[in-house]
């Protein structure tokens, strides 16, 4: 009998990436997430350009130059985001104490030598710029704590975390969260607070330390307002939330004139840079804190809806890195960094339509400002270096072996 020699093709880069190899796979993008991250960038812009041009005050005849300075920050950030984006996962996790050492630093030379705007002393001056340190917290608090139990439980045959763990991570939580206090900046304590509750509820840690943290808050919070720890326009602030109609021009003011601004929009609105609440200058801090209120205006119900569509997209995304996280830094960095975005997106907007005080909190990727704006694009570039690594690790597609077996 002859034996005829089987010719064996070589595969194609294309079959070889089909089938799996870790030489030749690249690792995907989550475009999704890209885009909506885009987007949302390009509506901010817009509404920040619009709520400035006509404010002589704030531009000084120079109807662009808060445009110019926004698509500066947002140029900045993109490049960060983009540095997180290529970094080896290994050096995340070498860097992440070093940025919270950096944001705690930051902190304290807040309480230091930083300056008091709006009755907070939360800005740093530097060269003509000012810093938010406490926006680089939120994120710092983040990578912390996924740092210290992935750390702690990866190394072990558990899978959970545990009480060393939880005491460790609240631990973490509990330094910058004493320096935002001491500003006070309670806006960021609360958006600290809830993401601090996040990772602990996606670490697996037990349930008693989830409610002892929850009573422990409330606690806090009836403490605090009893022993008249809060100053008088922290409370002023509470006190016009539960009834706008005690100071309607003074603390009041800022709800009510946003309750119009976006009244006035209706279902199509009144079309962007022709908002006469926002023309005329009515609604304070509008390109920052209240930059909600001119997409309310001049976008009116549907184009705010859509900007909340785009948050929401932005939040299903994160969660779904966090998800397919192949480790346990990856998975409560995503969670994290969820948790952050969704609950200052919902403390924002919910305090422009009076359902939430004024804590002065900037909507992420949109409100004016560099700080807030460098953190949240970093966080975004995290979440791509997240994801492109889960969806680029051999044991998220099946080996090239079992394929070609079959």
């Amino acid at each position: 009998m002859t034996l005829v020699p089987q010719l064996r093709v070589p595969p194609t880069r294309a079959r070889l990436q089909t089938l799996g190899s870790p030489l030749l796979a690249r690792p995907r993008t989550d475009w999704v997430l890209v885009l909506a991250t885009a987007a949302i960038l390009v509506i901010g812009t817009l509404l920040v350009w619009s709520s400035t041009s006509a404010n002589e005050a704030l531009t000084h005849g120079h109807g662009t130059a808060y445009l110019r300075r926004h698509l500066a920050n947002i140029a900045i950030g993109l490049a960060l985001a983009g540095a997180v984006l290529v970094t080896d996962h290994r050096w995340v996790r070498i860097l992440a104490p070093l940025v919270y050492a950096g944001s705690v630093v930051g902190l304290v030379l807040v309480l230091a030598m930083g300056s008091t705007i709006n009755g907070s002393q939360s800005w740093l001056i530097v060269g003509g710029m000012s810093l938010q340190p406490a926006e680089f917290a939120k994120l710092a608090v983040v990578v912390g704590m996924a740092l210290l139990a992935a750390e702690r439980v990866e190394g072990s045959r558990r899978r959970r975390v545990g009480t060393p763990e939880v005491v460790g991570m609240l631990s973490i939580a509990a330094v910058p969260a004493l320096l935002i206090l001491l500003q006070p900046d309670l806006g960021t304590m609360l958006v600290l607070s809830a993401t601090v509750f996040g990772v602990l509820a996606v670490s697996g840690a037990p349930r008693r330390w989830l409610v002892g943290m929850l009573a422990t808050g409330v606690i806090g919070a009836t403490l605090v307002v009893w022993l008249g720890i809060l100053k008088a326009y922290q409370v002023n602030r509470f006190m016009a939330f539960t009834n706008p109609e005690l100071d309607p021009r003074g603390a009041g003011y800022n709800t009510t004139q946003a309750r119009i601004a976006i009244g006035n929009g209706g279902l199509f609105g009144q079309g962007l840079f022709h908002g006469s609440q926002t023309k005329a200058g009515f609604v304070p801090e509008q390109h920052t804190d209240f930059v909600f209120t001119v997409a309310g205006e001049e976008l009116g119900l549907v184009g705010a809806g859509v900007l909340i569509a785009l948050f929401a997209v932005l939040l299903w995304r994160a969660l779904l890195v966090a998800t397919h996280a192949e480790d346990l830094f990856g998975r409560l960095a995503a969670a994290g960094i969820a948790c952050w975005f969704g609950f200052q997106t919902f403390q924002n907007i919910g305090m422009c339509l009076g359902i939430m005080p004024v804590t002065g909190v900037p909507l992420p990727l949109v409100s004016y400002g560099g700080s807030s704006m460098f953190a949240s694009l970093v966080g975004i570039g995290l979440l791509l270096n997240i994801q492109r690594r889960s969806a680029s690790a051999p044991s998220a597609r099946m080996p090239a072996e079992r394929v070609l077996a079959r």
